[in-house]
């Protein structure tokens, strides 16, 4: 079966890097790239988000070795990280730099990717599922519904100081992205809802948290933009989270199947609106 799979995929050569998504955790949505990866990849360099399960999936005898970075804990330096691939990839190993979700979205791919080049290692970009997308649909909230909202803003909460980062311009994307999501945000989110409140959005907006998305821990807080501080604060809340504002966290009554495979109740029209059940 995997000669029929992988049969048309190019070759993991020797001696190259392929920085690679995991996805935001379930490995059903590794791609099939990832997957040829883990099986043939003589050293794995993974991230702190990079699921278990998906790890399992390499090849017996491949070295594990783990370069996470985790807010407030002793973490590896990028320079190192990016140095290491160049030294394994030059001793002719086949290297895997698996990151949670895509590189390339607040994955530092391209830093990785930039130092690759200076030293003259061939790479390839696999992308993944961005936790921005595909751990919201696990939580049941569309990053846009087309009676809703045609825009999307997707952000940090935090820059490479560990601070919100302050070349956002605010009031620009309070005014004009009805859909916020916020990757790293948990840490600052009282600042994080006090520029939104101020530059003018509603302090009854809805607010969802999801916290290790699409894994068998996800849990799923559903809040306000002036109760959300207290309510993370309330139910004890810790990262990994994504965190997402909008009109489209009220959807989740209707689309979270995930909790309907559990026995809960969907609502066919969950904002009181027949435009959005069945929309010309």
């Amino acid at each position: 079966m995997d000669d029929v799979l992988f049969s048309d995929l190019p070759a993991f050569e020797p001696g190259t890097v392929w920085l690679t998504g995991a996805g935001p955790g379930d490995p059903g949505l590794l791609t099939l790239l990832a997957v040829k990866a883990l099986r043939e990849a003589d050293h794995v360099v993974y991230d702190a988000l990079v699921d278990e399960g998906c790890l399992r999936l390499a090849r017996p005898g491949a070295v594990l070795e783990y370069a996470g970075k985790r807010g407030g804990k002793p973490s590896p330096k990028q320079r190192d990280i990016s140095l290491r691939l160049v030294e394994l990839a030059r001793a002719g190993k086949r290297v895997l730099r698996l990151k949670g979700g895509d590189p390339f979205v607040f994955g530092r791919g391209g830093e990785e990717a930039l130092m690759l080049v200076n030293h003259g290692i061939a790479f390839r970009i696999v992308p993944g599922v961005t936790a921005g997308i595909g751990g919201l649909s696990y939580a049941g909230i569309p990053v846009t519904h087309r009676a809703i909202t045609h825009v999307v803003t997707f952000l940090t909460g935090h820059d490479s100081s560990g601070l919100v980062p302050d070349r956002i311009d605010w009031p620009s994307i309070a005014k004009g992205s009805p859909v916020i999501v916020m990757y790293m945000a948990m840490k600052h989110i009282g600042e994080i809802t006090r520029h939104l409140i101020e530059a003018g959005r509603s302090p009854q907006e809805p607010v969802a948290f999801v916290c290790n998305a699409s894994t068998p821990k996800q849990t799923v807080l559903e809040s306000t933009l002036g109760t959300a501080v207290a309510d993370c604060e309330a139910a004890k809340l810790e990262p990994p989270a994504i965190v997402v504002v909008g009109e489209v966290v009220r959807l989740r009554d209707g689309l979270d199947w995930l909790g309907a495979l559990g026995g809960k109740q969907l609502v066919s029209d969950p904002m009181g609106t027949e435009s959005l059940r069945d929309p010309a």
